[in-house]
């Protein structure tokens, strides 16, 4: 008798976060719509109990890599496997183990939370209790209200619930929080940080950046397909710089401005007046800003003027985030 060998490897489909490895892997992904090109060889993994924020601007590519990691696109090159299967060509044993709280709601208008509930628990393999759904989300009072009598923010609330009913080890958040106001904002960024703590890899996208601040244990920032930034919050920081800022004294012209070894100086108008900013990048991170401000105090003395106004801080995400973004000359690294 003969018999047919199995020639792939009995670990290709093997979950690499039950051995403690991660839940969801991309390695050089690309993607092509016709000659355009969306996705440039984006690399980047995320481990059980950790939230990794995937940042850019409207066309960086990060709904095209969910869509991807969702099994709803075949890579045109590299790889994208979700707990060690590809989740386009073998979706069996993923898709009821993850989730997405996309964009664009699935909600039905015409029927009430209860039954667009329903609907989700009803396509679970394993669903979670409605009633403590609704609470985790704070929709308990609205459940029978239709799907049309609610906010925008409360309808985003009910995308999560619809997520969650299936209770994903993996859970996919683009935009989540679009349309809640502060407090529904802040409750929902607690359940999310509770989420990660009960062991689920989740991937964010969101413009607000004080939410991947809040939420993320590491991020990274597309810019024309490609990821430019990545790490965690404080190594990315720590790379950009500290600031050190002051109002320009009337008395000196912005031409005079002193230099300051690694450092870069711009001028703002702010409020009708200029504003100097040294962005100091180079030295020790422990005393970069000091020898910044040391320097410019000696050149203020010399000057026979004082620096009002005087601010130092290191680099915000915002900072790094724009930097990115306005790459108009095309500077970073393609």
């Amino acid at each position: 008798m003969t018999t047919t060998a199995n020639t792939e490897p009995a670990a290709a489909n093997q979950d690499p976060a039950q051995t403690g490895g991660p839940s969801v892997v991309v390695r050089d992904l690309h993607q092509h719509y016709g000659d355009f090109e969306a996705v440039k060889g984006v690399s980047f993994e995320i481990r059980p109990g950790e939230l990794f924020a995937l940042l850019g601007t409207n066309g960086a590519g990060k709904t095209t890599t969910i869509e991807t990691l969702e099994g709803f696109r075949r890579p045109s090159s590299g790889s994208a496997r979700v707990f060690g299967r590809d989740p386009f060509d073998q979706p069996a044993g993923v898709r009821e183990r993850a989730n997405a709280v996309l964009q664009g709601s699935g909600l039905l208008d015409d029927l009430s939370v209860d039954e667009n509930l329903g609907l989700a628990s009803d396509l679970a393999a394993a669903p979670r209790d409605a009633d403590e759904v609704l609470g985790l989300v704070d929709l308990t009072d609205k459940r029978k209200l239709r799907v049309r009598q609610l906010s925008g923010g409360q309808k985003r609330r009910l995308d999560l619930a619809l997520a969650l009913i299936s209770d994903p080890e993996v859970l996919y958040l683009d935009e989540p929080t679009t349309g809640m106001d502060p407090e529904a904002r802040n409750e929902t960024w607690k359940l999310i940080s509770e989420l990660k703590e009960s062991g689920v890899a989740i991937l964010l996208t969101t413009h607000y950046l004080e939410e991947a601040e809040r939420l993320a244990d590491r991020l990274a920032i597309m810019h024309r397909g490609r990821v430019h930034v990545e790490g965690t919050l404080a190594g990315v920081l720590a790379g950009w710089g500290d600031r050190v800022s002051f109002l320009v004294p009337s008395d000196v012209r912005t031409a005079d401005l002193p230099e300051v070894d690694g450092a870069e100086v711009g001028v703002q108008a702010r409020d009708q007046a200029l504003w100097a900013t040294y962005t100091v990048t180079g030295g020790e991170v422990a005393d970069r800003a000091h020898h910044a401000v040391s320097a410019l105090f000696e050149w203020a003395r010399e000057q026979g003027t004082t620096l009002q106004h005087l601010q130092v801080r290191g680099a915000s995400l915002e900072d790094v985030f724009l930097r990115v973004a306005d790459d108009t000359a095309g500077t970073l690294p393609e």
